[in-house]
Order: C-alpha cells, then structure tokens, then sequence
C-alpha cells in the first residue's frame, strides 16, 4: 500500500475545510429548527388543554392545533433533511481523503455526494420557509380569536 507523506495530506486537509465549515453552518441552523420544533409542540400541548377547559373556544383552538400539526410534520422534514446534509457532507469529507489516500479517480462520487447534500440543504431550508409562512396563518387565526 502507499504511503502517503506529510506534504500530500495537507493539501487534502486544506480542501476538507469548506465542507467542514458547511457541516457548522447547518448544525446551527439544525439547532434554531429543533428549538422551532419544541415550540411547536409545547404550544399544541397548551392549546389541546385550553380546548378541553373551555369548549367555547374549543373549535378555534382546534383550528390552531391541525396548524401546529402541520407545522410539526414540515418542521421535521426540514430537521431530517437538515441532517441528510450533515450526513452527506460528512461522507464527502470521508470520501475525499480515501480518494487522495489510495489515489482514486472519482470525481464523479465528490460531485454526487456534494451535489446530494445541496439539494438535501435546500429541501430542508424551502420546509423551513412553508414552517415561517404557517405560523403567520396560526397568529391570524390567534389574532381573530
């Protein structure tokens, strides 16, 4: 087998940083999307127990409820995909260091696994944008209240 000296891994370490650096940017956004995510949940649980303390309002609350459904199911299709990314650029890290180490052409693999967690990060960031969107048709509903 190769060895693989000091002055080949640098190289190597210094192209592993960019997906280094995605991974931190989304695990902060994958911590503001579980935070949302625990919001979501606590108000369900207020509002089901206000619902069933004063059934006056019960069908308006109701209403917000199927809305924070909603959004918890969109919420955590943004967290899984947000994850999926973490994933895949991890295994890009993985796969470019194995590349370079055993000295593989495969492009092609770095280009899918990038290209994989982009989508992945893009399907969890337009989820979070619908999650923003319904939570302005929960405050309307709250605010007609």
């Amino acid at each position: 087998m190769n060895t693989t000296a000091l002055t080949q891994l640098v190289p190597i370490l210094q192209l592993a940083i960019g997906p280094v650096i995605l991974i931190s940017g989304v695990g902060l956004l994958l911590l503001t999307m579980t935070n949302r995510f625990g919001r979501v949940l606590d108000r369900s649980r207020l509002l089901n127990h206000e619902s069933a303390a004063t059934p006056a309002d019960a069908t308006a609350l109701r209403a917000q409820i199927a809305i924070l459904h909603r959004r918890a199911g969109i919420l955590r299709l943004a967290v899984l995909l947000g994850a999926i990314t973490v994933l895949l650029v991890a295994l890009l890290i993985l796969v470019l260091f194995v590349t370079a180490l055993l000295q593989w052409e495969a492009g092609w693999l770095i280009v899918a696994t990038f290209g994989l967690s982009q989508v992945a990060l893009i399907g969890s960031m337009l989820a979070f944008i619908r999650d923003m969107n319904l939570s302005l048709a929960a405050v309307r509903l709250e605010l007609k209240r």
